[in-house]
């Protein structure tokens, strides 16, 4: 299904880009819950019918939003990623390139931040079109995995998983299939890794580390370093730095 808007066709594109401006600028002042056909035309200027015949219900518009919100932070991670293969970096050097770049976008929007990753709407039950989306970005983390694995750039674990594997089908999937020991649980490994990432962005998204680190920046790439020591990547310690 095409969540660019219900039945949107080249004529209605540029309303359907101002329904969903007006939105984005609601999740800053009233939050998803916010959101209505009404409240949108209201704060976009536009009519309470045209806003309605593109998107029936406020969980079509959510939904558009999500997935957007997914597929713009994925192809930037991409795009860094692409950048760093072309300049030859290692897997450790692209896992820093793709993380900082997550990590900007996710300053320059925090409204859409917060709305796939913060606190879930009451009342909405994401549905399954918003899967593709979101798997961009651990994909984009597995492929670097994948590779660092290939080219022989990991350490093996200390620390094997108990007991039976751990994963969803789903998982193994996306990640191309279980590797050989010792790395036979570097999926679960790559999980641990992803979802340490949100949750760091998490809490500099929404200033829970600025009372205790004086450059969260750097921070955050001492965060990804050691994260990434957990799958056995090494990120270069002399990478470029950057500030806030």
């Amino acid at each position: 299904m095409d969540f660019s808007g219900t039945g949107a066709t080249d004529e209605n594109t540029g309303q359907v880009g101002a329904i969903k401006a007006a939105a984005r600028r609601l999740l800053l002042k009233t939050g998803a819950p916010g959101l209505s056909p009404e409240v949108v035309a209201a704060e976009g200027g536009l009519a309470v019918a045209d806003v309605a015949a593109v998107f029936p219900h406020r969980d079509d518009l959510l939904t558009a939003l999500v997935v957007d919100a997914y597929d713009a932070s994925a192809a930037a991670m991409e795009r860094a990623d692409a950048a760093a293969v072309a300049e030859g970096a290692p897997a450790g050097a692209r896992l820093l390139a793709v993380t900082r770049a997550l990590r900007a976008w996710s300053f320059a929007h925090t409204d859409e931040f917060t709305l796939i990753y913060g606190s879930p709407v009451p009342g909405y039950h994401a549905p399954q079109d918003t899967v593709p989306p979101a798997s961009r970005t651990p994909a984009v983390l597995a492929g670097i995995v994948r590779a660092a694995l290939e080219g022989g750039e990991l350490l093996p674990p200390r620390r094997t998983v108990p007991g039976p594997p751990l994963l969803r089908p789903e998982a193994v999937e996306l990640f191309g299939g279980v590797p050989d020991a010792p790395f036979s649980d570097l999926v679960e490994r790559g999980i641990v890794l992803w979802s340490s990432l949100i949750g760091l962005l998490v809490f500099q998204v929404f200033s829970r580390t600025h009372d205790s680190v004086r450059d969260e920046a750097a921070y955050f790439d001492f965060a990804i370093a050691v994260a990434a020591e957990g799958i056995g990547l090494t990120v270069p310690p002399d990478a470029p730095t950057h500030t806030d």
